[in-house]
């Protein structure tokens, strides 16, 4: 910090008013003090600008490999598939059209079951309980 201690003030000599140089190194102290606080809020807002660029960098390069990663995922899935449909075809359970038709079906059920579940989880968006809680206090 660079406040002066007071050793490091000037001396004043005894014939001079001791309050016009108090209050001269009282306003260095508060100038010296400001400068200071405008330097460390600079720093601060410089750092937070750099973490909010590193983070959006970082935040691109997740989205990027999320999306690879999910038609990579999407290439595996239709390969479990396409073996499940020659499996059933192989053994003679069922003809081609009728094992596609039947995994296809599966799929749906499967896509069914979830939608119904992101629907059921999709109110604790809101926030139920906080809503709830701030609507009763405002009725009492």
């Amino acid at each position: 910090m660079a406040i002066r201690t007071p050793e490091e003030r000037p001396v004043q000599s005894s014939a001079t008013s001791s309050k016009p140089g108090i209050h001269a190194d009282l306003l260095e102290d508060v100038r010296l003090l400001w400068h200071d606080l405008r330097g460390l809020t600079h720093d601060h807002i410089k750092l937070a600008t750099l973490e909010a660029k590193r983070a959006g960098k970082s935040l691109v390069s997740m989205v990027v490999a999320g999306v690879v990663m999910a038609v990579l995922l999407i290439g595996v899935w239709i390969g479990l598939i396409a073996a499940a449909a020659l499996a059933l075809i192989e053994s003679n359970m069922v003809g081609g059209t009728e094992a596609i038709l039947l995994i296809t079906g599966a799929n749906l059920v499967v896509a069914l079951l979830l939608f119904w579940f992101i629907r059921s989880r999709s109110r604790y968006l809101l926030f139920p309980e906080t809503v709830h809680s701030l609507r009763g206090k405002e009725d009492s």
